[in-house]
């Protein structure tokens, strides 16, 4: 166990550490300094970009400090980055994290024009393809699957229903996903090859996943069908609409955000039902009767996204802890998730569990996930699936954990139906 001085959270390394331990320390913060700071990451000096360490930054790991900056946005602002600890120039910020780098009144307006292209015709599209999909991908993974639960049925799910509601052409999911493990990767080495410049590797994902929707944007434009990209090339709100940069941003958001968080949960899913086989026996009995509680709580338990963080525009005293004015905050969702203070025995799995008031969509507020629905929909739809045809699916082996802060994500995963 950790002592509250030797947990450093800048530290890769510590990401590395087994879930348990990491859960331990997380408890040690919430106990005994639950607004801790700590120094940030040192970026290696031979980057093609060089982008020095900041100042350091607060990380809040009790429920209520984490709700409570999430409904100041006020105060607590996305603009200046919130999927980085490091100070990105702007045009980085931007293109890989675009609406939730941002604030009101830019947010407000990119977000009514997204959720304008959401409209209920559309919804219903996307539902239908989740159905279609889930039975592609577990057929597909029954006849010719690796053994690899991550590469077989909780990548390759949520990636293709992703490129489906965009209109991509299917010969560009593969291209997609692996943008997206580099995108996400922190430069894990199994995803970045040693001697490969991790900046430059992000920068040419994004420009690639940018390319493949710039394309298709000025396409549909002239060309449009009912999918999601003609909606939002389309789409006027108050005699606005999405710029070119601003699609291809949201679709690498889509493509970044949307699907790891998805495949995450589906991942550590799977895990979990193995070590509580209790639990996944509640649910192979009768999968309806608890669909809705076993979602929200697969989600809690993984936790996808691990963090995000703000920057304070004015002075503000959070839980007696002050704050000045350009300081930086990271929200822990992982840890409020696991708070004793806001869940009643919050390290049992029970897929049954209500109320479950979780922020791993976020905490509420402006920046609360876009996508939840249709997360929730993937992650119901894909495990219904698979305990009906599959009840005895485990996984049979530890998983292999991408050497991440920032996506609490799953490389590899052995697994036997």
């Amino acid at each position: 166990m950790l002592a509250v001085d030797e947990i450093d959270l800048s530290d890769l390394e510590f990401w590395a550490r087994p879930y348990e331990e990491r859960e331990g320390a997380f408890k040690t913060l919430r106990d005994e300094r639950p607004i801790s700071f700590h120094k940030e990451f040192e970026p290696p000096e031979d980057l093609a970009i060089r982008i020095p360490a900041g100042p350091g930054y607060y990380a809040l790991t009790k429920y209520v400090d984490v709700a409570t900056a999430s409904r100041h946005p006020e105060v607590f602002l996305s603009g200046p980055g919130a999927v980085s600890t490091m100070d990105l120039p702007t045009e980085m910020v931007e293109y890989f994290s675009g609406m939730i780098s941002t604030d009101n009144p830019k947010h407000a307006r990119l977000r009514r024009i997204v959720s304008n292209a959401f409209n209920p015709r559309n919804v219903r599209s996307v539902e239908d393809s989740i159905e279609r999909v889930a039975d592609e991908v577990i057929t597909r993974a029954a006849t010719s699957g690796s053994g690899d639960f991550v590469k077989d049925i909780a990548a390759p799910f949520p990636i293709q229903i992703i490129c489906d509601m965009m209109g991509v052409p299917p010969s560009e999911y593969q291209t997609a996903l692996e943008c997206s493990n580099v995108i996400l990767s922190m430069g894990d080495p199994d995803i970045i090859p040693e001697g490969t410049d991790p900046i430059l590797a992000t920068l040419e994902a994004g420009a690639t996943l940018t390319q493949i929707m710039e394309d298709l944007g000025k396409y549909r434009i002239e060309n449009p069908i009912d999918d999601i990209t003609s909606a939002l090339v389309n789409a006027e709100i108050e005699d606005e609409k999405l710029t070119q940069q601003e699609l291809a941003s949201f679709f690498v958001l889509l493509v970044t955000a949307g699907n790891e968080t998805t495949r995450t949960a589906i991942a550590h899913g799977l895990n979990t039902f193995t070590k509580y086989p209790d639990q996944k026996a509640l649910l192979v009995k009768d999968y309806e009767a608890h669909a809705k509680t076993s979602t929200d709580e697969i989600v809690r338990w993984a936790s996808p996204v691990t963090w995000m963080r703000r920057t304070l525009a004015t002075d503000y005293v959070l839980s007696g802890q002050e704050m000045k004015a350009g300081e930086k905050v990271l929200l822990f969702y992982n840890s409020a998730n696991k708070d004793e203070d806001a869940f009643a025995n919050p390290y049992t799995f029970d897929v049954t569990r209500t109320p479950n008031d979780h922020y791993g969509f976020g905490a509420p507020g402006p920046h609360f996930c876009l996508g939840a629905h249709l997360a929730r929909r993937e992650i119901t739809v894909i495990y219904r699936e698979l305990f009906k045809r599959y009840p005895t699916i485990h996984s049979t082996s530890e998983p292999a954990q991408l050497r991440s802060s920032f996506v609490n994500g799953i490389k590899r995963l052995s697994y036997s139906l």
